[in-house]
């Protein structure tokens, strides 16, 4: 039997998620363009962003699910495929019947794919390294800030250079092609939990524990605080700053960097301790974002993407340390409670994002006209004026998320560390 090749299962997953990002940094760059090719508003663009997040955790869930059953890498093939037609469709949408449907359909598939490739590669890194959980999935991780950044900058410079969208969403068919290959050549592990011989009523007893649903409420607030805004942080901020797309780059370049160094942080502070601090700097650096403009845009991009860091890798961690009996299927409820919950806050936040640019618009104005071709120069000044107050407002409203989740965490870090005190004196 061919041996288990640890490091390329690992480069693979890497790859894996590297498409995932990158459909997130693309497309937050390119909704603007869609937009305005497509005459589409801001609660029709929030819906087709939000069918990335709902397709999302319908994967991972079912993936979760069945993963032990079928295996990993047919889960993987399946992802391949998702995304395969994901960005043919995206590529030649508005060639032919309605471009919403194009993308809303594209972005579902991309979503399903995104959520099979978590629900697969979560339980193959905790798989491959049992004995350092939390830190490699940092590492993992990183692959997706690094694609938003990368997807970013393609965005932002090939679009300086006149290159169209279409070929800057073609460019992710060079690792889908990649990961599919290495994943198909390659012999997997079977699951930890099914390594470790722990059954299928244990796990579903396990998911029902007080500290598992606590897990789950908080990665609604971590994942809304990281992704509803780094999705939308280049239409939110776009008329505040001519540099928003490079704000987004720094948030998640930053991001990069803290989870390859994640080792020693998560050693020192252990997950609950790094997830208290995670709070307080995502919190911050939102507080920076939506009140103030010009370069402190950039220190509070900085000190955003150094909060929201570490939220979803040691989220996953802390379950899969300190509740590993809940197996794949716990890390993958943790990944869909997550994207669910940014897809609903994403679609009521296009609503309200539409509602509150409307507010500053001429009384009984039509937004739908205001952001039409049809448009005058007069109606386009005064929409840019709007959205450049609108946008750091729904930051704002977001807010209040890293501020009760800094409450959460504090009460997370002192009950871990009495159960701690606790173990040290009972033993």
């Amino acid at each position: 039997m061919q041996a288990i090749n640890r490091n390329k299962l690992f480069v693979a997953s890497c790859l894996a998620l590297l498409v995932t990002s990158l459909s997130f940094g693309i497309r937050a760059g390119l909704l603007g363009t869609w937009g305005t090719q497509f005459n589409l508003d801001k609660s029709e663009i929030s819906t087709i962003t939000a069918t990335a997040f709902w397709g999302f955790p319908l994967a991972v869930i079912i993936g979760g699910m069945v993963v032990d059953i079928i295996g990993m890498k047919k889960l993987l093939v399946m992802a391949f495929i998702f995304h395969l037609s994901g960005i043919l469709l995206t590529i030649f949408a508005g060639s032919f019947g309605s471009p919403y449907w194009a993308l809303f359909i594209s972005t579902l598939l991309i979503g399903i794919a995104n959520g099979t490739v978590e629900a697969a590669c979560n339980p193959l890194v905790t798989a491959l390294y049992s004995d350092n959980k939390t830190t490699k999935l940092n590492h993992f991780h990183l692959w997706f800030p690094g694609g938003i950044v990368i997807g970013s900058l393609i965005v932002y410079f090939l679009s300086q250079q006149g290159i169209n969208w279409q070929i800057q969403v073609a460019l992710m068919l060079i690792p889908t092609f990649l990961y599919g290959w290495l994943f198909m050549k390659e012999q997997f592990p079977v699951t930890e939990r099914v390594a470790s011989g722990v059954s299928t009523a244990s796990m579903y007893k396990a998911l029902a524990s007080p500290l598992f649903i606590f897990m789950i409420v908080c990665m609604f607030g971590t994942a809304i605080t990281e992704l509803f805004t780094g999705q939308w942080i280049g239409v939110l901020l776009n008329n505040v700053t001519q540099n928003s797309l490079l704000i987004l780059a720094v948030s998640t370049g930053i991001m990069v960097i803290g989870r390859a160094f994640a080792g020693p942080v998560v050693h020192s502070l252990a997950p609950q301790g790094v997830l208290l601090m995670s709070a307080i700097l995502a919190t911050l650096g939102l507080y920076i974002l939506g009140h103030s403009g010009g370069n402190m845009v950039f220190v509070g991009a900085l000190i955003f993407g150094m909060g929201v860091c570490y939220f979803w890798p040691t989220m996953l961690g802390f379950v899969a340390e300190n509740l590993p009996k809940t197996g794949a299927v716990g890390l993958n409820l943790m990944g869909g409670a997550g994207m669910f919950a940014v897809s609903v806050y994403t679609i009521f936040m296009g609503g309200v994002y539409d509602n509150k640019i409307a507010a500053h618009l001429p009384a009984g104005s039509d937004l739908k006209l205001y952001n039409s071709p049809e448009a005058t120069e007069q109606m386009k000044a005064a929409l840019a004026e709007a959205n450049k107050t609108a946008g750091p407002e729904i930051i704002n409203t977001t807010l209040i998320i890293p501020v009760i989740l800094i409450a959460a965490f504090a009460g997370l870090y002192f009950y871990m560390r009495s159960k701690k005190v606790s173990a040290a004196n009972g033993a």
